[in-house]
């Protein structure tokens, strides 16, 4: 398989069934089927008429192997956009293909392509074999920061 042989999509409305599927193939990988709680609405509602996110899929022979869905944030340290990367998922029987790294490479020229100042995502930490894959792009792990999170009861709450 070749770079040539990998077509990279954008996600369409009528992708959102595809998406929901790679969603729960992540969730699965990642030990967290139990917290996906999206719906076809919500997916639906938040990228295609809210546009709060972005995805596209790798594409071999007609089969999306792979996904990646992504969004941008603001750095007010750098004065720029950024590139958040979500989602970045290939099947497992399509995983050493190149399929995962032609999604990244995609994504970070269309961070450059939008003057984005830099692109950021999270990896769990027992997550070798992407931590290995992402050092060897020279990405940088940002071990000094902590990740605080407050999820829809904590909102809910605090905003009364």
């Amino acid at each position: 398989m070749t770079k040539e042989d990998i077509l990279i999509r954008r996600a369409e409305r009528q992708d959102v069934p595809l998406l929901l599927d790679f969603i729960r193939g992540i969730a699965r990988y990642e030990k967290m089927e139990n917290e996906v709680i999206a719906s076809p609405e919500v997916l639906e509602r938040e990228m295609f008429d809210e546009h709060r996110a972005e995805a596209v899929f790798a594409v071999v022979d007609g089969r999306e192997v792979g996904f990646a869905l992504y969004f941008y944030n603001f750095s007010t340290f750098i004065g720029h956009s950024g590139l958040y990367l979500e989602d970045l998922f290939v099947w497992p029987e399509d995983r050493g293909k190149g399929y995962g790294k032609a999604l990244l490479l995609h994504l970070v020229r269309i961070a450059h392509e939008h003057h984005c100042g830099r692109m950021e995502w999270t990896c769990l930490n027992w997550n070798q074999p992407s931590i290995d894959f992402y050092l060897s792009l020279g990405a940088v792990p940002m071990n000094e920061w902590t990740i605080y999170r407050l999820d829809a009861a904590a909102l809910e709450r605090l905003s009364k």
